[in-house]
């Protein structure tokens, strides 16, 4: 057929276009990820995974492998949970790597990651830093907020009322003086002990079924606000249920990776693009 290859995945519902690119020799306009992504008139995802390798990026990394992740906006973004683990499912079944645990690059930098028999993935995502509070809105509903930084800035709010009943289909309003390069915003509920429900508005993307880097700023803001910063938490969102454990100085995210489909582009659509 000769066109450009993809694969579809996603992680508890959060979905992504897999691009295998090597080389990094694919145009990846905002444009093009921005048709790619789109649900009516290209394949439709919460954003687009190019697997390259470092060097393709000009970037230093101990992995063999670049996650260069964009949301479904063609914005370039620092770090995607639900797609790292995607991310690592293909380079395992595509026999891209030789052991089940290994190194990926991201633009938050190195992620360690183990690909379970059953192919789920737990990801050592780093440390989750409370940076201060804000607020945000949600119609005429205001909510104070804890802001944590997992690579990427999030706001998690807690709220009383059941978040499945949030209005999200308009950006909530946020504070773009603390936020200049926008935010990903969590509204929850907890459960009892050891469960949240999480419903989020992500950056450059609107309401997706699931953020995997959103669930661990929801556990590491529940810990905060119960003076800790040790525990571990499993997060039910709309698309399933992931695990989340945090230790000073680290969090791993456990969770789902599931591939759907592989086919090509045709390369007269890629290019009127």
């Amino acid at each position: 057929m000769g066109g450009i290859e993809f694969r579809k995945g996603h992680g508890t519902q959060n979905d992504f276009v897999v691009l295998p690119d090597a080389a990094g020799r694919l145009d990846l306009t905002p444009t093009r990820v921005a048709a790619l992504c789109d649900r009516r008139r290209g394949l439709g995802a919460d954003g687009v995974l190019r697997v390259t390798r470092p060097a393709a990026m000009d970037v230093e990394s101990a992995g063999e492998w670049f996650m260069d992740y964009r949301n479904a906006d063609g914005s370039l973004a620092e770090m995607c949970g639900n797609g790292v683990r995607v991310f690592a499912r293909y380079l395992v079944d595509a026999g891209l790597v030789t052991t089940t645990e290994f190194v990926v690059g991201s633009r938050a930098g190195d992620r360690r990651v183990r690909v379970h028999p059953d192919r789920s993935v737990t990801v050592h995502m780093g440390e989750a830093r409370i940076v201060g509070s804000s607020v945000t809105a949600v119609g005429d509903n205001e909510f104070s907020g804890v802001a944590v930084d997992v690579g990427n800035p999030h706001l998690v709010s807690f709220v009383d009322a059941d978040v499945t009943g949030l209005d999200l289909l308009e950006q909530p309003v946020f504070d773009r003086d603390v936020f200049p390069e926008g935010v990903n915003l969590e509204f929850v509920n907890s459960l009892g002990e050891g469960m949240l429900r999480m419903r989020v508005y992500e950056r450059g993307v609107g309401e997706t079924r699931s953020c995997g880097t959103g669930t661990v700023a929801v556990v590491a803001a529940a810990l905060h606000l119960r003076g800790t910063d040790t525990g571990r938490s499993t997060v039910e969102v709309p698309g399933g249920m992931v695990d989340v454990a945090v230790e000073a100085g680290v969090a791993t995210l456990t969770g789902p990776a599931e591939m759907v489909a592989r086919g090509e582009l045709d390369e007269a659509w890629w290019a009127a693009r």
